[in-house]
């Protein structure tokens, strides 16, 4: 629906360092997701400024020279590294003379790419709609600037030059739509919870190799490239452990340092998969310089939307890429590459001690005129040995907890 055909846009990225965060980490981060819209990276341009100029965000004599490489270069479109007041964004591309968008206009785009489910599409709307909204002055220009490429996918033109008052009825109605979907989502978790299915949520920074992880796992098919935010929506597939349980793994959506506020909002019913799991398995790219901040960020996310609760399984991915891992591991922390498989045995195993305690490892016997209870053990548990003795059937079996109280009577105390 949103398949950009036109030809690949040339783009320049801005920024202004005023030493409030990692500006150079940022701006890397801002050229992968201009690469994910489909754009070509022409070149940077960052200004140490100790404060914004309120009306351009750069000083007079840097933004011509910004106006000049432009010219030069031919650029099609300027993204700037800042959320950009609707006044500014008009004052930036009369003076540039070329489309102008900011960082969170661009990742509404991506997200408008990747969206695949209607719900999915539906936040990506709200979401655009939202933020588009106090912007509607002068935008008619912006739109025919930038003819259709980066920054105009969703809605469509037509919606965004509508009056507000439409815009706002528009808004109600995902709104609503929204609610009904949640709705269900909520219920379908509630029944979850109720079936006693055991969920375990896959989060953690976009590109850090969750979905090729589900795939490695489950053989879900998830699309799984190395660019940002290549999965949008969630994806849930069964997984077996090594005890015999049975999990529903859950892929969520890719985080990003600097999330907006409303991108974390309208996509919050997504995120709350993670909320109700039983683990978390927090995913990293311990191969990226930038490690530490990717773990900070999904922590301080999940605190953000109350999960500091739920126990986490810190996966450490990409380690064939390392000659040594920069930490030691224990029961919480997992090496692994999923692209090769390395480590996934292990991830299991610490995925059964990180969960829930739902079933017990127990030695039994049996009796022959009982043997229907094997079925039982078998059916919603994992039988690892059996026997058949004189006195009936010895087991070595992992049993679900709601089962253990009929076969108390069996348990071998001692048998080895």
């Amino acid at each position: 629906m949103y398949e950009n055909k036109e030809k690949q846009q040339t783009a320049l990225l801005v920024a202004v360092d005023t030493g409030e965060f990692d500006v150079q980490r940022s701006v890397d981060e801002l050229e992968e997701l201009a690469k994910s819209a489909g754009a070509v990276v022409k070149g940077r341009v960052i200004q140490r400024k100790e404060r914004p100029d309120p009306a351009t965000l750069m000083g007079a004599g840097r933004l011509e020279e910004v106006a000049e490489f432009v010219r030069a270069n031919e650029i099609d479109l300027v993204i700037f590294d800042h959320e950009l007041a609707p006044a500014q964004q008009k004052n930036l591309e009369n003076a540039l003379d070329v489309a102008v968008i900011d960082r969170t206009t661009l990742i509404l785009d991506i997200f408008a790419q990747r969206a695949k489910t209607s719900e999915g599409r539906l936040q990506v709307e709200l979401a655009q709609l939202k933020y588009r909204l106090p912007r509607l002055s002068g935008l008619g220009t912006s739109l025919s600037r930038l003819g259709g490429g980066i920054g105009t996918r969703g809605p469509g033109e037509s919606k965004l030059e509508s009056d507000r008052r439409h815009i706002r009825r528009r808004i109600h109605s995902l709104e609503e739509e929204l609610k009904e979907l949640e709705k269900r989502r909520g219920l379908l978790r509630q029944r979850r919870k109720k079936d006693d299915v055991i969920s375990v949520a896959i989060v953690g920074y976009t590109n850090v190799g969750k979905s090729t992880l589900l795939n490695t796992l489950t053989d879900a098919g998830v699309l799984a490239k190395d660019m940002l935010f290549a999965t949008l929506d969630p994806t849930s597939r069964a997984l077996t452990l090594p005890d015999g349980r049975k999990v529903m793994l859950i892929d969520t959506v890719g985080l990003v340092s600097r999330l907006p506020h409303q991108l974390v909002q309208a996509f919050h019913s997504t995120l709350e998969e993670a909320v109700d799991a039983d683990l978390i398995l927090n995913v990293c790219d311990v191969s990226s310089p930038e490690f530490d901040q990717q773990l900070e960020v999904t922590t301080g996310l999940l605190r953000e939307l109350g999960a500091e609760n739920v126990p986490v399984l810190t996966v450490l991915n990409k380690c064939d890429k390392l000659p040594e891992l920069p930490m030691t591991l224990n029961k919480s922390t997992a090496a692994i590459s999923a692209k090769t498989g390395m480590g996934l045995e292990k991830l299991l195993e610490k995925i059964v001690l990180n969960l829930p305690e739902t079933h017990r490892h127990l030695h039994l016997l049996i009796p022959y005129d009982k043997s229907g209870l094997i079925g039982e053990i078998r059916q919603s548990g994992k039988v690892y040995t059996e026997e058949y003795r004189e006195d009936g059937t010895f087991l070595d079996a992992n049993v679900d907890l709601k089962i253990c109280h009929r076969i108390q009577d069996y348990i071998l105390l001692n048998e080895e």
